[in-house]
């Protein structure tokens, strides 16, 4: 077996957020290495985002968006955090993104950056590039790392847990220092190998917890694994029940969940019925298509109980020209046209899906956690921004401007400070070596998500969340049973960390009787 492996910034995970801060470590003359459980470096949420990112439209002002997001957010976002992002995000984007990076944003025919309008803006001021926003910001970071001397990357590679002297020291008078993180153990998934990667400071980027739902706009690694590793190292985690759910994601029978942007209704697409009917005028007069996440979903979720159908239907060829559907979607255009469905001319099946978690490890305007020298960026965090409801397309922003702020506060923390002990952490001992069935790690995985849909989902009840939680605790049992006694893969990691979150967003359901943004009981 090899040695540990020793950087000055461990960062897991790698989309905007983490990408940023490992830019910016690198460029301040630190060694960084970013690991992901992917087979490539670009996969990601951030690649996956459609929606656009939040600059700065004409008449626009600080205030104006600092309004808008605390409305989306009902009443919940924490003031700081708001003010940071209306202040320093719009500059970040012109400085990062535009000047370093060029991303290839849209504009107009004369050269000016096109500025599109969302749910919840009360005026255009969100940058896309077409309906691949994500994907031209990941491109373009990814390849400014792969050139960088100072930036390492391990692919394939998936955490097991972070490394704090107080659960995994020799010496256990460690347990009365304060609670503090020197790396990770990290499983190669090809030799099956744990390494360890010791770093004096390390920074969670790894994403969201969609895949928790049976419904979702999420890729396949958003399984919550950097929150259940921060719960499990003894970080404060909050705001975990406020899971938002997109309004719109395609649905049909034979298809992947995946995200119909919410850009298309602020081109003009409407919501309607089977027969063409528009019905958000029913449930928000004022905002209508617009209204903010929560209030759409929920609607559309009464709509189909109401009427005892599978889904409701996005209608774009009644209000958008066919030439301007095909492009500024085209891949939206290409998805549906798989399924048989050509959105110039045929209603578009929609359901809401589970997308964006609104809470997340607690972290401090510098994206700094509860435990010494683990910071946290991006989706797996809270910053207390976006409250009980996401504003949209705010969230690759706070990656952006929470990724640069850990930099800098990192950068001058190493410059003042002695690095950590690593010489007590032990190599990991393997406690078994069944082999997991997939068979059966998928059924569990399946379990989860159907007890998450069902009983923790859009609309949640007492008996529904006590239903959950019983069912959850039964099947935690029996995966950490089994956990011990198993030879580690990805897919049996991935559903230890789901059961975990899975439980403590049913835990913060169940604690909190109040209705507010995406949390909603009857």
């Amino acid at each position: 077996m090899n040695g540990p492996i020793h950087t000055d910034v461990l960062v897991l995970g790698c989309g905007i957020a983490g990408g940023t801060a490992a830019l910016e470590l690198a460029e301040a003359g630190l060694d960084v290495l970013i690991v992901t459980r992917a087979d490539r470096p670009q996969e990601s949420n951030t690649y996956w985002a459609q929606g656009g990112i939040i600059y700065k439209g004409e008449q626009d002002s600080p205030e104006l968006l600092a309004k808008d997001i605390a409305h989306a957010g009902d009443g919940l976002c924490h003031d700081q955090a708001v003010a940071i992002l209306a202040q320093s995000g719009p500059e970040l984007v012109q400085s990062v993104l535009l000047d370093k990076l060029r991303v290839p944003f849209d504009r107009k025919p004369d050269g000016r950056l096109a500025l599109g309008r969302e749910g919840g803006h009360s005026l255009p001021r969100i940058l896309h590039a077409t309906d691949a926003t994500g994907r031209a910001i990941e491109d373009s970071l990814i390849a400014a790392l792969e050139k960088h001397p100072r930036v390492k990357f391990l692919i394939g590679h998936t955490a097991v847990d972070l490394l704090t002297p107080a659960h995994h020291g020799r010496d256990r008078r460690a347990i009365y220092d304060p609670l503090s993180c020197v790396g990770a153990y990290v499983l190669d998934q090809a030799s099956g190998e744990i390494k360890r990667c010791f770093a004096r400071a390390t920074v969670l980027a790894t994403g969201g917890l969609g895949q928790i739902f049976l419904r979702t706009t999420n890729p396949v690694g958003s399984r919550g694994d950097g929150l259940a590793m921060a719960y499990r190292a003894g970080a404060r985690v909050i705001n975990t029940e406020y899971v938002q759910f997109h309004p719109t994601a395609f649905y049909h029978r034979n298809a992947p969940c995946f995200l119909i942007t919410e850009a298309v209704r602020g081109a003009g697409a409407r919501l309607v019925d089977e027969r063409g009917t528009p019905f958000m005028e029913r449930y928000d007069p004022e905002w209508k298509d617009l209204a903010p996440r929560d209030v759409v979903a929920r609607s559309i979720h009464s709509e189909i109980l109401k009427r005892g159908v599978k889904n409701v239907y996005l209608d774009l060829r009644s209000h958008i020209p066919a030439e301007r559907i095909r492009a500024e979607f085209p891949g939206m255009v290409q998805g549906c046209l798989e399924y048989g469905i050509d959105i110039t001319r045929d209603l578009l099946p929609v359901v809401p899906a589970a997308h964006y978690s609104c809470g997340g490890v607690w972290v401090d305007d510098h994206g700094r956690s509860t435990v010494e020298r683990l910071y946290a960026v991006g989706e797996v965090s809270c910053t207390g921004l976006h409250g009980a409801n996401r504003l949209a397309s705010t969230s690759l922003l706070e990656g952006l401007v929470w990724g640069h702020r850990s930099a800098q506060h990192i950068a001058a923390e190493l410059r003042s400070h002695d690095g950590p002990r690593f010489d007590d952490i032990p190599a990991w001992q393997p406690t078994g070596h069944e082999v997991p069935d997939p068979a059966l790690v998928a059924q569990d995985m399946s379990s989860i998500k159907h007890i998450m849909w069902n009983y923790v989902g859009l609309v949640r009840t007492t008996p529904r969340l006590a239903r959950a939680i019983q069912d959850l605790r039964n099947l935690e049992v029996e995966i950490e049973r089994f956990y011990r006694k198993a030879a580690l893969t990805d897919e049996l990691l991935g559903l230890r960390n789901a059961v975990r979150v899975a439980l403590i967003v049913t835990l913060a359901a169940w604690e909190n009787h109040e209705s507010r943004g995406a949390h909603y009981r009857e």
